[in-house]
């Protein structure tokens, strides 16, 4: 190369690299930069911790190590396929006269508060898409999401919509993805991501979570830790279809892509509408442990629909009676949920239903008329027993489904999501209906309107959904079939907007089969999840244990039921201790040393719950590394603490360590004293009511596992 070659090079590059804008986005320890080059397109520079005040962010522009290349190797903040980016794409677009991509420019951007909004545009084109980005600084979660509009004449379809693009590169990177089937949900699963493509997504519309989570969890340079190493964890706000995209390309950068799953979805966007993608939201932590603190704060103080206020303890029939009930043996339940101590009774499925009665699964469902013979005053007449009986009264809907046999499908089959001229597949002996229809969304909403209208004191709903969207087409939509899975939940939104607007003091849970159903955004609108169908005590120690890596405890339900016997009663109870604890059994099967537990332990859970929803949360012992588990909450002032052990089937002669607590004031003293024991017993554990320093029970730690089956402690630690 001659001088004259070389010189021409440098000024080139350096030309190249100038830069028109600066973009930082920031939370209290983490921060985002991104760079507009000289070619108007916006590039990330930077994604880590906080940088000093006194950092000149243009020189992350530099070629230098880390991502400070990026912006000369095109690490564009969101990228077009069919442009120079060879790599997954976080938009794909075919305008009206078949040109199969845009290349979006930088315009302008404002920062106003803790949202950034930065527009980019197609200079050949009328496409406008604006990236948004909100920050939650003291929780250090940052929000993403892009809004795309056009004002072209003739059809406009949006092959892919991702909500968020990002970069890192390390030495190495380690997935944990959250697997799930129905009974098996939020099992984690680990392993090295290497050169090219690892796809995580679901395509099953409703209940959307059947076989993957949304959530993610990515090592940046060192496998997976509790307490050590920079983790990346996100998760996408959707009740429907996710993708998220994880590529190590050539040069070994990671990109992390994250949106609504495009699959069949290609979208037809209308002239001047707006196409709001779905909601991202990650944080960069120090661990998975400091990740969850921040991801349960944030749910707590931003997203959970009725966050601040109390929970119910409840008794639900369905393991009791399953299809099985009438008036006299409900009743007998409100008896039963007075004498528990529990504050709410929940009516489950089959009392809906005369032409076609609720008698099993196979009839009924979408006609929401109480089933005279079985319940011949209605469900007025159980609200008022209930209350007599001192317990709230609640009720199980299924709102979107519909049997084929009922006679909403008689009636209405145009309301119907199923193929115009196949064979119809059924799952579970039902359809979903068309919330892409906005009579349908009436209709939906008139179920819970219809309740609540009749039975204005009814506390609670709980919203299940136990089929996913099968014979996938929408005589709504017609043509536009590429656009159902996205109108969907935008339908079921809209019909949730209502419900909340009119009975805002209304208590939901969201349920889809057991986990089928688990995102944040849907937690907007529901006060409660149902984690599983599985609630055998030890199943139930990993699910919880895998939901606790982003979900508050205050919005898991876990309930006590017969599932594994071979457990005791109070082996079951602390387990579900640990989330919105609730019953699902019957009392007079118990021995009455265990209904005097059940009865007791309540008295603790209320007296303790705001400790054990705390989102200060320490996994200590994990029941993936063993035979054991031990989880600590902590209060925000640190004067009280509980820790949840649980030995599940110990090896014989095993050696036990010491379990160092998290969280306390080291200064402080602490009295360590185990609650919630069987009639008649006395704790063994050598700690029990004794006092040590904060320091001691972080640095030195107490024995609270044993070499037992299936026993379980519940110790509180408190200031003195």
């Amino acid at each position: 190369m001659t001088k004259r070659t070389l010189s021409f090079f440098i000024l080139h590059s350096s030309f190249f690299i100038l830069l028109a804008q600066t973009i930082s986005i920031t939370t209290d320890h983490t921060q985002l930069v991104l760079q507009v080059n000289s070619q108007k397109r916006l590039c990330q520079t930077y994604l880590g911790e906080r940088l000093s005040e006194q950092t000149d962010l243009k020189q992350l522009s530099m070629p230098q190590a880390g991502l400070s290349s990026s912006c000369i190797r095109g690490l564009e903040a969101y990228p077009v396929m069919g442009t120079e980016d060879y790599y997954e794409p976080t938009f794909e677009i075919r305008h009206a006269d078949g040109n199969p991509t845009s290349v979006l420019k930088y315009q302008q951007h404002t920062q106003q508060g803790d949202l950034t909004s930065i527009s980019l545009r197609d200079e050949v084109y009328p496409i406008e898409v604006t990236l948004y980005y909100k920050t939650f600084p003291q929780e250090d979660v940052i929000q993403q999401w892009a809004e795309i509009k056009h004002e072209e004449k003739g059809k406009v379809f949006l092959g892919r919509y991702a909500s968020s693009m990002l970069y890192f590169e390390a030495p190495s990177y380690y997935l944990t993805e959250f697997a799930s089937d129905w009974a098996k949900e939020m099992q984690m699963l680990s392993q090295e991501l290497q050169f090219g493509k690892k796809v995580v997504d679901s395509r099953l519309g409703t209940r959307a979570n059947l076989m993957a989570q949304p959530f993610f969890e990515v090592g940046i340079g060192s496998p997976i830790s509790e307490n050590e190493g920079t983790v990346l964890m996100g998760t996408l706000g959707w009740t429907g279809n996710f993708r998220f995209t994880f590529e190590v390309d050539n040069q070994h950068v990671l990109r992390v892509v994250s949106g609504i799953n495009h699959d069949a979805s290609s979208y037809l966007l209308p002239k001047g509408e707006t196409f709001r993608t779905a909601d991202f939201f990650f944080t960069l932590a120090k661990g998975t442990g400091e990740g969850s603190r921040r991801f349960q704060r944030w749910m707590m103080n931003h997203q959970l629909h009725k966050a601040k206020d109390d929970r119910m303890t409840l008794l639900n029939n369905w393991e009791n009676t399953y299809f099985d009930f009438n008036e006299e043996k409900l009743v007998a339940l409100f008896g039963e949920a007075k004498d528990l101590g529990v504050d709410l009774f929940l009516l489950d499925d089959g009392w809906f239903g005369n032409k076609y009665p609720r008698k099993d699964d196979h009839a009924g469902l979408g006609d929401w008329q109480v089933t005279k013979d079985k319940l011949p005053q209605g469900i007025p007449y159980l609200v008022r027993k209930a209350k007599e009986n001192g317990v709230a009264f609640g009720i199980w809907i299924e709102p979107e489904m519909v049997n084929p046999k009922s006679e909403l499908a008689e009636k209405h089959p145009d309301w119907l999501i199923q193929l115009p001229s196949r064979e119809t597949y059924y799952f579970r002996n039902q359809m979903v209906l068309d919330l892409c229809n906005p009579k349908v969304q009436d209709f939906v909403f008139g179920i819970v309107d219809g309740l609540m209208q009749e039975n204005p004191e009814i506390r609670f709903m709980k919203w299940d959904c136990n089929s996913p969207i099968t014979n996938i087409y929408s005589p709504y939509l017609k043509e536009n079939q590429g656009n159902i899975y996205v109108d969907y939940v935008r339908g079921l939104y809209k019909v949730l907007d209502r419900v909340q607007a009119k009975y805002p003091d209304l208590y939901m849970m969201m349920c889809s089969g057991g986990g089928g159903r688990s995102d944040v955004t849907g937690l907007r609108y529901f006060t409660e999840f149902w984690c599983s169908d599985n609630t055998d005590p030890i199943e139930r120690l990993f699910i919880q244990w895998g939901y606790s890596q982003f979900m508050p405890a205050k919005a898991m339900c876990a309930h006590v039921t017969e599932w594994n016997r071979r457990a005791s009663i109070k082996f079951r109870v602390d387990v579900a201790f640990q989330g919105k604890l609730g019953f699902d059994i019957g009392l007079k099967g118990l021995s009455d040393d265990d209904r005097q537990y059940c009865r007791e332990a309540i008295k603790e859970y209320k007296r303790l719950k705001d400790i054990v929803w705390s989102p200060n949360l320490y996994r200590l012992v994990s029941p993936y590394e063993g035979q054991h588990c031990v989880v600590q909450r902590v209060d925000d002032a640190k004067s009280k603490s509980v820790v949840f052990a649980y030995d599940i089937h110990p090896r014989y002669g095993e050696r036990l360590l010491n379990t160092r607590l998290q969280g306390l004031d080291a200064a402080a003293n602490y009295r360590v004293k185990e609650i919630c024991l069987m009639p008649g017993k006395q704790s063994w554990l050598p700690c029990n009511d004794k006092v040590y320093t904060g320091d001691y029970l972080m640095k030195v730690g107490i024995k609270v596992t044993s070499t037992n089956d299936l026993v379980s402690h519940i110790i509180e630690v408190t200031k003195e």
